[in-house]
């Protein structure tokens, strides 16, 4: 699928924010955010980390990542699940694309394009996500700067 100029330039500014968002998270191994919009207007916004009311910190005295840590997408899913909106129709913008699990989560709530720009160490998710009929864009080393 052909990406308008236009486009581009509202998916990079989407991808700079989640990056933003990223850097709230208080995981040492990696930091990633995601933004979720729809119509123009983002509707939700998430970071990896624990589940509310957990302590902060996201990996174990030996710096493995706790089982319980919730990924960006999730819960950025999760905050609109807990709000009036609906994710139909949406798109989420993720500095790292999405594992398998995260996937089928994305596909359930709707959502209808992923703009990523890291690739995530197994590609199962983003496979998942293509044969489900979700549209996937990689914007690798996008300027932050334009």
């Amino acid at each position: 699928m052909e990406i308008s100029k236009k486009q581009l330039k509202f998916d990079k500014a989407y991808l700079r924010i989640a990056k933003e968002w990223g850097k709230l998270s208080h995981c040492k191994r990696k930091q990633v955010g995601a933004i979720i919009v729809k119509d123009r207007m983002i509707i939700s916004d998430g970071y990896n980390g624990t589940p509310s009311g957990f302590e902060n910190n996201c990996e174990d005295h030996e710096g493995f990542t706790k089982w319980y840590v919730l990924h960006a997408e999730a819960n950025a899913i999760l905050k609109v699940a807990r709000s009036t909106q609906s994710c139909e129709g949406a798109t989420l913008y993720i500095t790292l694309s999405p594992c398998k699990d995260c996937s089928k989560l994305i596909h359930q709530a709707g959502i209808k394009r992923v703009v990523y720009e890291q690739s995530y160490k197994d590609n199962s998710g983003i496979e998942f996500l293509q044969k489900a009929g979700v549209v996937t864009t990689h914007l690798d080393n996008i300027n932050h700067n334009e």
